[in-house]
């Protein structure tokens, strides 16, 4: 039997600092906690047995809800990857949780025979294999830590309590990440417009990434259609009727503008759908098997798109420096 680990409801200086390198993307895989059972408060052998993921951000999310409570918090190695992921990759299992409660002795610990999982863990735990094999009842708690609380007063799950949700402040914690990742791309990719092609392309590129990575997240309960991407294809349509109108404004109706208006809506719509398609690993609003059919249904349009606008843009050039017209 591994021994058991204390913890705190409160969050250190290194807690803040860590959650901070996880929201920027910084050593993605090294946000973890050693896996195993965990004490809090003052516990006994009737007091509550949590499980949750051994990525710090779920971890601290239970310690930091179970303030004034004993309690047991059962930690699996899900590699670092939080609970509702780990379910859908399986590292958030039947087998790492019968394997856990054996590792740490836990029928030792207490004379109860109840485990309280998150909600968003189900799709990886076959609640009745669980009891088969270890004898332990497993009982769904509610989707967020912050109710665990109300939960246990209670022992009933509300609506609310069940409800997935995905306000403002969930989807702009995404933004620093995504940043991070696209920064090189971000910079590189207008500069390299800018000297090519002077600055509409270049600010057509920024419109295009920051309209993907930070207008995408916080409008999108605001645009209409179900999948990511048609919702990325709208975003950048929208984006892109300013350079569209420049375009029209500034040469006229001839049909070079109209054309070049064309290829850069088709350009940046495709981009900010594609950037868009991205989010749908981080929301709870997708699942995998619909991911699946959106990137085979629209990555070829996209592709079409994009490329069909840089072709268009090519062939009109071309045509101006050899005087085809």
């Amino acid at each position: 039997m591994n021994g058991i680990m204390t913890t705190t409801s409160v969050l250190s200086r290194h807690d803040l600092n860590d959650h901070y390198s996880a929201r920027l993307g910084i050593k993605r895989m090294y946000h973890r906690v050693a896996s195993g059972l965990y004490s809090i408060g003052v516990p006994d052998r009737q007091s509550p047995v949590f499980v949750t993921a051994n990525y710090s951000l779920s971890f601290d999310a239970v310690r930091t809800s179970l303030k004034d409570m004993g309690a047991y918090i059962l930690v699996l190695d899900t590699k670092g990857i939080n609970v509702w992921c780990a379910a859908g990759k399986r590292t958030f299992s039947t087998d790492e949780l019968v394997n856990r409660i054996e590792l740490t002795g836990l029928k030792q610990v207490v004379d109860h025979r109840e485990l309280v999982l998150p909600q968003l863990g189900a799709p990886g735990i076959s609640a009745h294999e669980v009891r088969r094999r270890t004898g332990f009842k497993v009982e769904y708690g509610p989707v967020r830590a912050s109710d665990i609380k109300e939960y246990m007063r209670t022992r009933k799950a509300t609506e609310e309590m069940r409800s997935v949700r995905f306000p403002l402040k969930d989807r702009a914690v995404l933004i620093p990440v995504e940043l991070k990742n696209y920064l090189l791309p971000i910079v590189a990719i207008p500069l390299i417009l800018y000297l090519i092609g002077g600055w509409l392309p270049m600010l057509l590129a920024v419109a295009a990434a920051l309209g993907g990575i930070v207008l995408f997240p916080l409008l999108l309960p605001f645009l209409p259609t179900k999948d990511f991407s048609s919702k990325g294809l709208i975003l950048g349509l929208l984006l892109s009727l300013p350079f569209v109108a420049y375009l029209l404004m500034d040469h006229g109706m001839t049909w070079t503008s109209v054309l070049s208006a064309v290829a850069y809506a088709l350009a940046l719509s495709a981009a900010v759908a594609y950037i868009a398609l991205n989010f749908t690993g981080a929301t709870p609003w997708t699942s995998r098997t619909g991911v699946k059919k959106e990137i085979f249904r629209y990555i070829p349009a996209m592709a079409f798109m994009f490329f069909g606008g840089i072709a268009i843009v090519v062939a009109i050039n071309a045509a101006l420096y050899f005087g085809v017209v």
